[in-house]
């Protein structure tokens, strides 16, 4: 069956728009609860990113997971990847989290984890969307939810990064500046980086409801270029909004993406013979990190982007490390999802280990050229990506690349956007080509007012 709500990401929309409404979201709240209860029992934690809606929607969920006979567990303001951990650490049977990760305030979604911290199954997604259309029927006064509001949860969750690391690490002695996007990560991830002794400045820690992902985090890095630069840091950090994506800058301002993170991450593991297998990326992932890896003997496939075809793909292979291009990493030798201040915890280890800068750890993978443009449109009830004149136009591109290049269009799993991605040899080649196709996709398909 076709799911009508949950996408790549959960359910995801703008506030006040269906289903990211108050009344959706007390039904939601019911649905889970009767859902997890029909299985046994229903005990959940709920936390949430720093946007204003947040609150609302928090409300609304317990309001419905209580009327559905739930136990709720509050966490507040915490990253993504968190409430995966304390999902696991206080044996609840799921973990929801309010957010839209590195969409603006307006935005808001809901995202599950099961009891294992990992993303729910397609079948029980689907029955909570039954569900949720289903007569709300409230259990008897006796047997309603309990709330209750835990304290010490951004402390667990700050030991638990640490424990990703040697106990015997330490980062006295390194410079850092931290971009929290004004988002879930702007008080643990300071915690985390100063308490194994690194010297931390921060920008984007003071969330006001709208600022989220404004001008900074991972998803815009000129601040923390600029920050970098003005201190002499030894490199920049940027989490976005939900703390699941990690970006960096190194000493000289340049951006580092999740690819060359990622490889960083991959070289490691491969010299200290743990990597166990290979690495997942995704349609998306640049051809230098294939050719890298390849070089050293590692196996790289492509699952399609989203971060659960590419737990999928590690999964089904026993692999433990995946990522994508826009920073999502998964360590599953030390976590359950993807976790942005513990992928970075694994590179500053990386870069430790080899007594190389970020800048010259990257060294070791060359990037192909790549140009990637999204383009906003107006959804229909055909993708636009089985127009024919598009086909034909994506088909003209390819074989002027030729075989050292390769065009992938693709819609966002989260947003309205059709994301042209066009890679190869020349880098002026590369973007031209991008920008006709792009052109053509907005002759189209472009949302217009």
């Amino acid at each position: 069956m076709e799911k009508r709500y949950f996408g790549t990401d959960g359910i995801r929309g703008r506030v006040g728009s269906h289903p990211i409404t108050p009344d959706f979201m007390l039904r939601l709240g019911w649905a889970v609860g009767m859902a997890f209860r029909n299985q046994g029992s229903c005990r959940v934690v709920i936390g949430k990113d720093t946007r204003i809606s947040g609150y609302m929607f928090e409300s609304a969920l317990e309001a419905g997971l209580s009327a559905a006979g739930a136990q709720v567990q509050l966490l507040g303001p915490m990253p993504t990847p968190a409430i995966a951990y304390l999902t696991r650490t206080f044996q609840a049977d799921a973990g929801i989290v309010i957010s839209a990760s590195h969409n603006p305030f307006y935005d808001n979604g809901i995202k599950f984890f099961s009891a294992n911290g990992s993303k729910l199954p397609d079948e029980l997604e689907l029955e909570i969307e039954r569900l949720v259309d289903a007569p709300l029927e409230v259990v008897e006064s006796a047997a309603l939810g309990k709330v209750t509001r835990v304290e010490d949860a951004s402390g667990r969750y700050i030991e638990f990064c640490k424990s990703s690391v040697p106990t015997s690490a330490s980062f006295k002695g390194l410079k850092l500046v931290l971009d929290c996007a004004n988002g879930a990560t702007y008080k643990v991830a300071p915690s985390v980086f100063r308490e194994l002794g690194a010297e931390v400045s921060v920008i984007g820690v003071q969330p006001d409801g709208l600022n989220i992902n404004a001008g900074v985090g991972s998803t815009d890095l000129a601040a923390l270029r600029k920050a970098v630069l003005a201190q002499g840091a030894d490199l920049g950090i940027a989490f976005d909004g939900d703390g699941d994506r990690v970006m960096m800058v190194d000493a000289q301002g340049r951006e580092v993406d999740g690819d060359e993170l990622l490889f960083i991450i991959a070289d490691d593991l491969h010299r200290r013979d743990l990597l166990r297998g290979g690495v997942v990326g995704t349609l998306m992932s640049n051809l230098g990190l294939e050719l890298a890896l390849k070089e050293r003997g590692v196996e790289f496939v492509r699952a399609k982007v989203g971060d659960r075809y590419v737990m999928a793909g590690l999964r089904e292979r026993g692999w433990i490390l995946g990522g994508e291009s826009s920073g999502h990493l998964v360590c599953l030798h030390h976590t359950s999802t993807g976790d942005g201040v513990i992928a970075a915890l694994q590179v500053l280890m990386a870069l430790q280990r080899s007594g190389l800068t970020l800048a010259e750890a990257c060294a070791g993978m060359s990037k192909c050229p790549q140009t990637l443009i999204n383009v906003r449109y107006q959804p229909g009830t055909q993708s636009p990506l089985q127009d024919a004149s598009l086909l034909a136009a994506v088909e003209a591109v390819e074989q002027r690349l030729g075989d050292s290049g390769r065009v992938l269009l693709r819609l966002s799993g989260t947003e309205p956007l059709i994301r042209v991605m066009v890679e190869g040899q020349d880098a002026a080649q590369v973007k031209a080509e991008a920008g006709l196709l792009a052109e053509r996709v907005k002759e189209l398909f472009a949302e217009h007012d």
